[in-house]
């Protein structure tokens, strides 16, 4: 338990591990060079995502938003939003390769957490790409205590928005990410009634 706690690599944003996956994998990891290595590499991979790019597109997204909203045009907005979206994954999706990379040079492997989430069509199908670890501890710990499907619709609305609200204040406790989690759980609302029918209908390219 001790050592569960204390196994830094996955301390600060993910993947998120629970006990009964760490002292499996403690059971049956075995160090070797070749983990260690790739491990190396998948840390100094995440590490160079994070700094070279992840950082410098995030002062960019950063530069447009403080600027005057006045002299910010429709293609500067669009610019930044483009620059933030994929500043966020970015950062995030580096934490998680430095820690499945540090988890290799000590013989243990995590599931990967991220799986090109912005190729999703579907809220629901972004959800299942995005921070994989993350999304299965509020559905296993919170959605389905909280009844998850297996209720009347409105509760299954209720439900979604309650997970996801908390979801986007994990994310970052601001304004920006509870909206962020209050749209994310009203489209799943949405996808559970006639519209995603409606959407399926949409050529691929629209889905998206």
């Amino acid at each position: 338990m001790a050592l569960y706690f204390s196994f830094f690599p996955q301390l600060i944003a993910g993947p998120i591990i629970r006990y009964r996956d760490v002292a499996r994998l403690l059971e049956k990891r075995t160090i070797s060079r070749h983990g260690f290595a790739k491990g190396a590499l998948r840390f100094t991979l995440g590490l160079s995502k994070k700094t070279l790019i992840a950082n410098v597109l995030g002062a960019s997204a950063d530069a447009i938003f403080n600027l005057p909203i006045q002299n910010i045009d429709a293609s500067l907005a669009w610019l930044g939003l483009l620059t933030y979206s994929f500043q966020i994954y970015l950062d995030f999706s580096a934490y998680s390769d430095m820690a499945i990379g540090l988890a290799n040079m000590f013989g243990i492997e995590f599931l990967e957490n991220f799986n090109y989430p912005y190729i999703s069509r579907s809220i629901q199908e972004f959800w299942r790409r995005w921070h994989i670890s993350l999304s299965n501890w509020f559905r296993d710990y919170l959605y389905i205590p909280l009844g998850g499907n297996r209720c009347s619709n409105r509760r299954v609305c209720f439900n979604l928005l309650t997970v996801f609200v908390l979801c986007g204040l994990w994310h970052g406790a601001s304004w920006n990410f509870l909206i962020w989690g209050v749209y994310h759980g009203s489209f799943l609302a949405l996808e559970r009634s006639r519209f995603r029918m409606l959407q399926r209908r949409l050529p691929k390219a629209l889905q998206h």
